[in-house]
């Protein structure tokens, strides 16, 4: 495990090769340091505890462990003790491999071939600095013999604070049904309405928004700092989440997540693969993500 240190002018951001992990997302103020991203509690987080993990080579769960494509069947088998799905792909367990480094840049990756899933890719991430934020870039490229439908995402957590509020415009929303799965395409819900800035509700919050519009803002009145995120037009879709204590007792409402993916959860079973992309052999899938702070 190779963990590393970026900084660049008032930006710091702590990244792992183990799970391709961000550890932390800093801003420098003259008094004090303001997390960006919720720190992970030590250098030897896993992905849980981490403040960011990437989804590769699709996010989220596909319904049954199983699907069909082209005329052939595939099955995935369990990648954790607690989820009875294969979940989030192989990224966020993997240790990647450190390609390229400078003070404010780190190029990272792995490969993946068997195992508890069909699928066999490389997979790469950019974490780059500058004065006003951070990027970060996603690639797989299909190292397989068959065409297969592929996904992007990350997996952030954000801190949450009593005033904390969200904005992020979507067109649709998914209802969640057993086994954290996705149910049926709805409206958005009053409480989860984030077209204008609004607080995280005092519930359990796991669900898919469809049509997202590529932005974010997350704002800390408290901190007087407010983040923004910009995806690259492929990042049509979004997933927050919010614990509560009955899936983490030790939860203290302390962070969400906002979560942006190319693709919808179960995407594998929607008749336009929920914009899964088919990559042809040698074939590969990028986008990046902006994250960039500012005094409010």
């Amino acid at each position: 495990m190779t963990v590393l240190d970026l900084k660049s002018g008032s930006l710091s951001l702590r990244v792992s090769s183990k799970g391709g992990l961000v550890l932390g997302f800093w801003k420098e103020t003259r008094s004090e340091s303001v997390p960006l991203l919720r720190p992970a509690p030590s250098v030897e987080a896993d992905a849980l505890s981490s403040a960011c993990y990437p989804l590769v080579p699709f996010g989220n769960r596909v319904r049954d462990n199983s699907f069909v494509f082209d005329g052939a069947e595939y099955r995935f088998e369990p990648n954790t003790d607690w989820d009875k799905h294969y979940l989030h792909g192989e990224g966020w367990q993997s240790d990647w491999t450190i390609d390229r480094q400078a003070d404010d840049m780190v190029e990272m990756s792995f490969a993946h071939r068997g195992g508890n899933t069909p699928y066999v890719y490389r997979a790469s991430q950019r974490f780059a600095l500058d004065a006003s934020g951070l990027t970060m870039t996603l690639t797989v490229e299909n190292r397989g013999d068959k065409a297969m439908p592929f996904g992007l995402g990350w997996h952030p957590y954000f801190p949450m604070t009593l005033r904390t509020t969200l904005q992020a415009r979507s067109q649709t929303f998914w209802t969640e049904v057993e086994g954290w799965l996705p149910g049926e395409r709805t409206d958005i819900p009053a409480d989860l309405d984030f077209s204008q800035p609004a607080g995280l509700p005092h519930r359990w919050v796991n669900n898919g928004f469809e049509g997202w519009d590529g932005k974010a803002t997350i704002a800390w009145p408290k901190r007087r700092t407010a983040l923004t995120l910009e995806a690259d037009p492929i990042f049509k879709h979004a997933f927050v989440f919010v614990s509560d204590t009955g899936f983490d007792p030790s939860f203290k409402r302390d962070y969400f997540c906002f979560e942006p993916m190319t693709h919808l959860a179960d995407g594998h079973h929607l008749a336009d693969l929920g914009d899964l992309k088919v990559l042809a052999p040698n074939e590969s899938l990028s986008g990046s993500v902006r994250l960039r702070p500012e005094a409010i």
